[in-house]
């Protein structure tokens, strides 16, 4: 704890708008009080001393300025410059008080005041320890100045003793105070979490919604559309028009084709109930990818120990990418691997296909807008989770496509209606990266 406080704290170190503020104002007035009070009867004294009264009010009032100084002290943004301020306040005040005593014998009741500040401004050991210096002086003083007796000496220890006592007291409610404060934080965030949690559910509900619904109309009935097509290509072969029929029943089915493959899109990943990310992977890796002739292997750690949204998203963009391959890639091996490193997420997804360039803006042979479409579709998940998509491929050399996030965003995802502070991909940027033995591959961050 700042020993001074700082801007938003109180003088004491106090957090603004914590529940014990007025307990801590309370305290700092009393403060102020006794002081002005202290002085008044030094000044009073003095006055009644005659020839000392008004060189004594001279250096009381000194001594008051000094003492106001503390606010602009507090108030500096600096906190190693506040630190070094507060120690050269403090020693002006102990010099001044140690002036005031010499001058004038009722001075040394100033030091009662003292001993709080010296025990918020230096922490650990040093306070009490220069406490009970200041204490050895005002038992010094005023038995040189009044003789040596028992109240003399009991007075100064009595008062040093309850100025520790406080000042230990102060410390506890000061840390109860910050306690509180981090507990409110977390329950705070606590609450902020479930609300995405809740929000996350809903929205997987919706998707879940839409592809019942896509279901059971859009794609049952171009099933029947191919069906009726179907039956009638083969009713009259010969008839003419027959190439019509033949096209539109072809179309249908590649209409029926996308429309599976946005229900399964659209409907959220069996995650929970399947090992997480990796069996999940490992299912659609057995009855997808190698079912149609691609050697996939999976590397991915179990469990993962990502949230839902992360796992999903991730998903999602592997399977997309696996999707290029099977359809476009002509590849007979690819591979899914995630690591997870302390500051990072990485997901890569290589084949040993065709390859294309990134930067041809032209449909590779054999591709289709579809695959731009693909791409454009994983940038977006990727932007999602905050973190940058990058595909190296040339024609003949497979493709790699990267995704790698920074943990730190991870399901930092925006409140409706506030700006949004996650990491944007830069610009795109080209690079070209020489392989021995082999023809240069181009690497583009996708646009």
């Amino acid at each position: 704890m700042d020993p001074v406080g700082g801007p938003g704290r109180l003088p004491w170190g106090i957090v603004a708008h914590s529940p014990l503020t007025p307990v801590f104002t309370a305290l700092r007035w009393g403060l102020h009080a006794l002081l002005v009070g202290l002085l008044a009867l030094v000044v009073r004294a003095a006055l009644q001393d005659g020839d000392r009264g008004l060189a004594v009010g001279a250096l009381a009032l000194a001594f008051a300025g000094l003492y106001a100084q503390g606010g602009r002290v507090a108030a500096l943004p600096d906190p190693r410059r506040r630190r070094r301020a507060a120690a050269l306040w403090l020693a002006g005040l102990v010099l001044g008080w140690v002036v005031l005593t010499l001058a004038q014998a009722d001075g040394v009741y100033l030091v009662f005041p003292l001993f709080f500040l010296v025990l918020h401004l230096l922490p650990g050991a040093g306070g009490p320890v220069l406490v009970a210096a200041l204490t050895a002086v005002a038992v010094a003083a005023i038995g040189l100045r009044s003789g040596w007796s028992t109240g003399g000496v009991v007075g100064p220890v009595v008062g040093a003793s309850v100025a520790v006592l406080v000042g230990l007291g102060y410390r506890a409610l000061a840390v109860e105070s910050a306690e509180r404060e981090r507990l409110l934080a977390e329950l705070t965030s606590t609450r902020d979490a479930l609300v995405a949690a809740e929000r996350e559910q809903a929205v997987l509900a919706e998707r879940s919604r839409l592809a019942r619904d896509i279901h059971d109309t859009v794609a049952q009935s171009l099933s029947s559309i191919q069906l009726l097509l179907h039956a009638a290509e083969r009713a009259d072969p010969a008839r003419p028009g027959v190439e019509h029929v033949r096209l539109a029943r072809e179309t249908a089915a590649a209409s029926l084709l996308d429309t599976r493959g946005l229900i399964r899109e659209l409907a959220p990943p069996d995650l929970a109930g399947e090992r997480g990310l990796a069996g999940a992977l490992d299912r659609l890796a057995r009855t997808q990818w190698r079912p149609a002739g691609l050697a996939v292997t999976i590397d991915v750690p179990d469990p993962l120990e990502e949230t839902m949204e992360v796992s999903a998203a991730l998903l999602r963009i592997a399977q997309g990418a696996m999707s290029n391959v099977v359809r476009h890639a002509d590849a007979r091996e690819a591979s899914v691997i995630v690591r997870r490193g302390p500051d990072r997420l990485s997901l890569v997804v290589t084949d040993d296909g065709r390859g294309f360039d990134p930067l041809d803006p032209a449909p590779a042979p054999g591709s289709s807008a579809r695959e731009s479409f693909g791409l454009r579709a994983i940038r977006e998940r990727a932007e999602g989770l905050g973190g940058t998509l990058t595909v190296t491929s040339a024609p003949g050399q497979g493709c790699e496509l990267r995704v790698d996030v920074v943990r730190s965003v991870l399901g930092q995802a925006p409140e409706p209606g506030a700006p949004d502070r996650r990491r944007r991909p830069g610009p795109a940027e080209t690079t070209t990266a020489l392989t021995p033995a082999r023809p240069p591959a181009v690497t583009k961050e996708a646009p």
